[in-house]
């Protein structure tokens, strides 16, 4: 076993560090979902935390760790005799992110359950990690399957494998501890909010640290037990520090002071649910017990909100993260009555001591000097953001590029998804087979079996029953009677934007609408579960503004952004969208796309530009691509060349009118034009 990097060796990272030792000292805080840039030392940080965590006592020979003192009454090794336990370290269990529902939840032999009336269960990573800390690196890229069975554990605390009426239970209950990059995509709801605390990380931008940094990790991959054993004398302490602090943390006291700004402070920042008063109270507890105090004070309830709040006050997935920290201190000044020994003021970093986590391992928790919510953007960065009006040049634009417009207001769109049944990574857009869904019908199991499809398994049985000497009431089942189930649900998609961007598009002061349009097809992205990216053409040529990716947020970003002005290159905006579809498909083969081609249908510039659109957007159709055309023209003369490129696309047109959820006009829910079209 390699020797792990030192977690009090870690350079900076102070929000990050304290956070992790709070799930330490209190992991009824619920975990902790760290954010951030890549290379920012987010997995060392956590896989070295498991060294400090104290050791968990377990029944011998348990699989599913039981307590000695309280073991689980239904575990499945089970019934456990009264006799000594055994000290081993904190477990730390990784989830990686392509892994089967069997691996996570465990695997329970259907064959010998139905042949031998025997409950043969293989316990899964859920097992592993009971009273232990689940790590989940890139926890965004994790299959909805999965997360819907993580947040059932965390829920209720146990895992249940159920398989045609045969059902396991066992204890689960573990700190849950997520790393992801947002520019790859953003989490669920759902499960961001099973994350009591959150953190922000990035680089530093100090010389001086990156130096550290470097220095220190040299040292470390040249000799990494020797590297450690410098670092013994405060792991041990921080170790120590962990066991105090769970031991003091019964005897803190919340008083009614504390309590009234914890729910001052939730309300005013309008979180939803008391989720986020609870994990609040628990973390402002824990950092109380960390400081080696018994009465929580205003600067532990301050840092507890920086902690727990900032990933539950997003409104839609575009919101980025953060809290107002001036309105935080008003709320925290205006709700701050005297309880106790709490004199209302502190410093920020969670201790009484005013200790900062540095190389000692001590604790800590400062903001970032330049904090502020990640995301917000420098106006004067953006294209044409002089306020003057004036055409900026730009690449491909040429003259005539006009200051960005700001998307419309977004709504809820009609469902748009690709024909026929794929294969491809679960999701909520179009049908196809998948592990979890309505049962279609049967096979026998290629592998493994995992979804079992009863009738079809009894019928394939039948017949046989008198040859094999069957002479009670059970069925004699063998191997090759087992049937695999065969179900049918939805598949998330590459949804490609192929957006005009030329002058005849700004003309008429329509890009505003136009990007309201793309970005409420970007929210049903996100909602789908799908990849998106974006194409955009204008002046001469036609650019990758964004190269496929899970991060809808993103995607808007470069969206907002967006400059207009040119002439109208259709034929370059569709070979673009080919030349990334055909890299795609080699990259991710199962995963079906559907084009959105956002246009007035124009084409000018070079030679003979219509002809060369058509011949562009048959080769789209040849390959059978799925495309939907929104039809921007407007005015009192139409020309219907967006309908006629959807024609050439085998595809279909609709306006933004018809791409919404309300709207009463008639719009083809599914872009089946390549069939209809051909077959008329």
């Amino acid at each position: 076993m390699s020797t792990p990097y030192p977690f009090t060796a870690v350079v900076g990272q102070d929000d990050l560090r304290l956070a992790l030792l709070l799930n330490a000292v209190s992991p009824r805080v619920g975990g902790v979902l760290v954010r951030g840039e890549k290379g920012t030392a987010k997995s060392t940080a956590v896989r070295a935390l498991a060294a400090l965590m104290p050791e968990t006592e377990v029944v011998p020979g348990c699989r599913f760790s039981c307590d000695p003192a309280a073991p689980d009454p239904s575990c499945p090794d089970g019934p456990h005799e009264s006799r000594p336990g055994v000290r081993r370290p904190t477990a730390l269990v990784e989830l990686p992110v392509g892994a089967s529902e069997d691996r996570l939840v465990g695997a329970l032999d259907i064959e010998r359950a139905l042949a031998e009336g025997v409950k043969a269960f293989e316990p899964g990573l859920l097992a592993d990690a009971h009273r232990g800390i689940l790590y989940v690196d890139e926890v965004n890229l994790l299959n909805d399957h999965l997360v819907d069975l993580l947040l059932d554990a965390a829920a209720m605390g146990a895992s249940y494998v159920e398989r045609e009426g045969v059902s396991v239970r066992h204890a689960a209950r573990f700190l849950l501890v997520g790393t992801m990059n947002p520019e790859e995509g953003e989490l669920r709801p759902q499960l961001l909010d099973r994350f009591g605390l959150t953190v922000e990380v990035k680089a530093s931008r100090e010389p001086e640290q990156r130096v550290e940094v470097v220095r220190r990790r040299l040292a470390y991959d040249d000799a990494p037990e020797e590297f450690a054993a410098r670092w013994a004398g405060e792991e041990a302490a921080v170790r120590q520090r962990i066991v105090e602090a769970r031991e003091l943390l019964p005897s803190v006291r919340l008083g009614d002071a504390a309590l009234r700004q914890i729910a001052a402070t939730c309300a005013a920042f309008e979180v939803d649910g008391m989720r986020a008063d609870i994990v609040m109270a628990r973390t402002a507890t824990a950092l109380a017990a960390w400081a080696g105090r018994t009465d929580v004070l205003a600067e532990d309830v301050r840092q507890a909100a920086l902690l727990a709040l900032p990933h539950r006050r997003r409104r839609n997935p575009f919101d980025a993260p953060g809290l107002d920290e001036d309105r935080l201190d008003e709320t925290l000044e205006q709700f701050g009555g005297q309880d106790g020994d709490g004199d209302g003021a502190g410093n920020d970093d969670g201790d009484g001591d005013g200790d900062g986590p540095g190389p000692d391992g001590g604790p800590g928790g400062q903001p970032e000097p330049d904090g502020g919510p990640p995301g917000d953007g420098d106006a004067a960065a953006r294209p044409g953001s002089d306020g003057a009006g004036e055409p900026q040049a730009g690449p491909g634009g040429g003259a005539g590029e006009q200051v960005p417009a700001r998307a419309s207001e977004p709504f809820r769109t009609k469902v748009l998804s690709v024909p026929g049944v794929g294969e491809g990574a679960a999701g909520r857009r179009s049908r196809a087979r998948t592990e979890r869904g309505r049962t279609t019908g049967a096979h026998r199991p290629r592998g493994a079996l995992t979804k079992l499809h009863l009738a079809a398994t009894v019928r394939a049985a039948a017949p046989h029953q008198r040859v094999r000497g069957r002479s009670g009431p059970g069925l004699v089942i063998r191997r090759d009677d087992l049937r695999q189930a065969v179900r049918e649900g939805h598949e998330s998609n590459l949804v490609l934007f192929v957006v005009d961007a030329s002058g005849s598009m700004a003309a008429r002061q329509r890009m505003s609408a136009v990007k309201g349009a793309v970005l409420s097809l970007l929210l049903d992205a996100y909602r789908r579960r799908d990849k998106v990216g974006l194409v955009t053409f204008r002046g001469t040529a036609a650019e990758v503004a964004l190269p496929p990716t899970s991060s809808v947020d993103v995607a808007a970003a470069r969206l907002e952004s967006l400059p207009t002005g040119g002439r109208t290159p259709l034929a370059a905006g569709l070979l673009r969208a080919h030349d990334v579809l055909r890299v795609e498909r080699l990259r991710d083969p199962a995963r079906r796309p559907l084009v959105v081609v956002v246009t007035d249908g124009r084409a000018t510039g070079g030679p003979e530009p219509v002809a060369l659109a058509g011949r562009a957007a048959r080769l789209l159709a040849a390959e059978g691509t799925a495309c939907v055309v929104v039809d921007c023209e407007a005015g009192p003369v139409r020309l219907g060349l967006a309908g006629q490129l959807a024609d050439e696309l085998g595809g279909t047109a609709v306006t933004p009118a018809e791409l919404r959820a309300d709207s009463i006009a008639g719009v083809v829910r599914d872009v089946q034009g390549a069939g209809t079209r051909r077959a008329a």
